[in-house]
């Protein structure tokens, strides 16, 4: 049997579709408590007092803290992107001197009833001296409000503007959007005295690493801590990271010695979970006359929010370095600042930095096209990296990694994308309905994303005595299929269906480390360290099935589950009589008596998967509105463990991204409200405004970082969106150069027409 490659259906499914999936919401301990956070109303002021007095006197109160209560608990430490400047913006769990977004914690209640923890809420007062606040930080494009700058590159770049043909400059904005789980966060903690154990339930991309800096924040072992990961309603880089309330809900349970419950609720979420993406770019091109890229120079400023969170610089890194994409530079210079504001702090989001530097580069290869008059898809064909060119050092790093693209044929993907959508007919059908009067155009953007991650990854797998194979891993789930691409390179290896092996994820307690969900990492990392774990125990189990069929281990194979000989004899034996005969006193060997293995995929480098997006779009001049006809991407994975779950990454991406194009802002008045605190106010794509989504999934380019030669998957559908819808709008206005902001709202587009009329923007300068 050959399961890996294969469109099977998701182990997880059947569990999620009959309704008895374990949520965050779903888990209760017997006793339990409730905790409700007391927030600022405020975008920046200082703090005066807070009185608790009405709200500890409440029906069913526990106990209320405020910053004096827990001002021996240090602020929230980084995971990734560490930079020494960006420590003193860490956040505290609770606001002490100072207020600086709406919605940061002031105070926490524990009640006995959610509803009472509420009530007694409101009845907590916070007096406080309003401040000015700095609303929008990026904006302002003043490098002295930085309070660290993110700085790579190579080459000439001053040398290469002067031997220009000509210069393109562009000044451009990304929202700030994120993402919106249809679960909001949640977290439940249980003081275990008699084994003197802490254990968090909820939603966690990262128990391991939540874990050990809970262990640092708390003073506790890590050995101390278990965090439990139960299902997860949508993750996308906000969920699962360590949040004020994790710690809070945590140490309630030390102090309290009662289990702690916290759900958050929906304008919670949209005011207090990680934002990202807003950024403000200036970026210009060297080109030479036949539109061939010489170098490309910019700045960008990141709007941070009010605290640096878990991430640390990662968004801005990541942004610096992806920037150049899949074209050849003669020189490179970028300097990113991050800026803090008065505004909900910024995380990751799917295909975090590459979405927003994704939109400036195609954006310039548009104006590249567009003042050159050369077709935009010739200009990217004469700039990409050649095949012959792979492993393709970009010459910079990023998060501490050199960056090197481990293959590629980017101008193969371009032809066969060009092919599957039917260039010739779709851009004749474009034609034919502009002559009628129709605002239609194409818009296609290509990138290079980057997947996995320098570090190990470890999983133990075991044979039980009814045959099952379990697989555990210190990985997580965030809906991905985890379990199910895991068991399926794993029946490859033994010889197995790949429902006889259960996958366990997301429990600290069952394996020492782990890193997780993130940066789409698991297949390629977690998948290469199941097969070397699953090649040891399938040694294991031939060896001690010899000595029960007589033979050499040799000649035996597993085939369905069963030791058989290869040749020769029908004697067999199954699986499950392989592990019950090693039992202890059962059957003697020479070796280790347990049908278990252990193996640790070193990851030495990232792998780095690219595609190609195509939008159609139509216009409607009166009203601003912009409809998706058509959306397309093709994608090279280098080996598709599990095609249809690879393209199911890709259409959610691909809706994720179209939300930031055209109609995801995270907007606040000039004061530091925020005004998207609700899906009235903080507007998704529905069901109604996404097209059928066509996907090329190929496997041209399989990655020499690991030995199946896999690449990720969660970030592609998301990262070109916002640059394919861009072009494919200016393509239907017939104004290249017209969008430079995303979202593409209707007010935006309304405001680009009244200015058509006059004079077209400006593409160069």
């Amino acid at each position: 049997m050959t399961f890996v490659g294969r469109s099977l259906p998701r182990l997880e499914d059947f569990t999620l579709l009959t309704g008895s999936g374990s949520f965050a919401a779903d888990i209760s301990f017997a006793d339990q408590i409730h905790m409700r956070v007391v927030r600022s109303a405020f975008p920046h002021a200082r703090v005066v007092s807070v009185d608790t007095r009405l709200a500890l006197g409440a029906a069913g109160v526990i106990a209320v803290w405020t910053a004096a209560d827990v001002a021996d608990v240090p602020p929230i430490d980084f995971r990734l992107g560490r930079i020494e400047e960006l420590e003193p913006y860490r956040q505290p769990v609770l606001a002490s001197d100072r207020v600086r977004y709406v919605g940061e914690p002031v105070a926490v209640i524990f009640a006995t009833d959610p509803y009472l923890a509420e009530d007694a809420a409101e009845l907590v007062t916070v007096e406080v001296e309003e401040l000015a606040a700095l609303v929008d930080a990026a904006a302002k494009r003043d490098a002295s409000t930085a309070i660290a700058s993110i700085r790579k590159g190579y080459g000439d770049v001053e040398q290469a503007f002067t031997a220009a043909r000509t210069v393109i400059a562009l000044d451009l904005a990304v929202g700030r959007h994120s993402g919106v789980p249809m679960e909001t966060r949640g977290a439940l903690c249980r003081f275990d005295e008699s084994r003197d154990i802490l254990e968090l339930y909820g939603g966690a991309k990262v128990p391991h690493a939540n874990r050990d800096a809970l262990a640092r924040m708390l003073g506790l072992s890590p050995s101390s801590i278990q965090v439990h990961e139960s299902h997860v309603g949508g993750g996308f880089g906000v969920r699962g990271e360590l949040y004020p309330e994790d710690v809070l809900v945590c140490l309630g349970a030390l102090r309290l010695k009662r289990p702690v419950k916290w759900i958050e609720d929906r304008r919670e979420h949209l005011i207090a979970a990680n934002h990202s993406r807003q950024q403000q770019f200036v970026v210009r091109a060297a080109v030479d006359e036949q539109g061939r890229l010489l170098a490309i120079d910019g700045e960008f400023w990141h709007d941070q929010g009010a605290y640096v969170r878990t991430h640390g610089a990662t968004v801005p890194d990541l942004c610096a370095a992806m920037l150049p994409g899949p074209y050849r530079l003669g020189a490179y210079r970028i300097v990113g600042h991050i800026c803090l504001s008065n505004k909900t702090p910024c995380g990751t989001y799917r295909a975090p930095g590459r979405f927003e530097s994704t939109f400036a580069r195609e954006r310039l290869m548009d104006a590249i096209a567009a003042r050159l008059g050369i077709d935009p898809l010739e200009v990217r064909r004469r700039n990409l990296i050649a095949e012959s060119e792979m492993p393709f050092s970009r010459g910079v790093d990023t998060l501490g990694t050199p960056l090197i693209y481990d293959s590629g044929n980017y101008a193969s993907l371009l032809t066969k994308a060009l092919n599957a959508i039917g260039l010739r007919a779709l851009r004749a059908d474009l034609g034919l309905r502009r002559a009628k009067g129709e605002s239609v155009g194409m818009g296609l953007a290509m990138f290079v994303e980057e997947s996995g991650s320098v570090a190990r990854e470890t999983v133990r797998a075991t044979l039980e005595s009814s045959g099952t194979i379990e697989i555990v891993t210190g990985a997580a789930s965030v809906g991905q299929g985890i379990e199910t691409v895991i068991a399926q390179i794993c029946a490859d290896v033994l010889g197995v269906d790949y429902r006889q092996v259960r996958v366990v994820h997301g429990q600290t307690n069952r394996i020492a480390r782990g890193l997780g969900t993130y940066g789409s990492r698991v297949t390629m990392m977690t998948g290469e360290a199941s097969r070397l774990a699953a090649t040891k125990l399938r040694e294991k189990i031939i060896a001690a099935a010899a000595v029960l069929l007589q033979a050499n281990t040799d000649e035996l194979k597993i085939v369905n589950g069963i030791v058989v000989r290869r040749i020769g004899s029908q004697a067999s034996v199954t699986l499950g009589e392989v592990a019950r005969s090693v039992l202890p006193h059962k059957l003697p060997t020479d070796g280790d008596r347990t049908l278990f293995a252990e193996d640790t995929f070193d990851a030495r480098h990232m792998s780095y998967p690219y595609g190609i997006h195509v939008a159609v779009v139509r216009i409607d001049r009166e009203t601003g509105d912009t409809t998706v006809e058509r959306y397309f991407v093709a994608y090279d994975i280098g080996k598709a463990v599990n095609p249809m779950l690879v393209e199911g990454q890709l259409v959610g991406g691909v809706v994720q991204g179209l939300g930031g194009a055209l109609f995801e802002e995270f907007v606040y008045d000039s004061r530091g409200e925020p005004l998207s605190v609700s899906f009235d106010s903080y507007l998704m794509p529905s069901v109604r405004e996404i097209p059928l989504i066509e996907i090329l999934l190929t496997e041209d380019a399989p990655s020499p970082t690991n030995p199946l030669g896999i690449k990720g998957a969660g970030e592609g559908g998301a990262n070109a969106v916002g640059a394919a819808i861009a072009a494919a709008i200016d393509d239907a206005l017939g104004i290249p150069g017209s969008v430079r902001q995303l979202p593409v709202t209707p007010q935006r587009l309304r405001m680009i027409l009244k200015r058509q009329a006059s004079v077209a923007p400006e593409i160069a300068e």
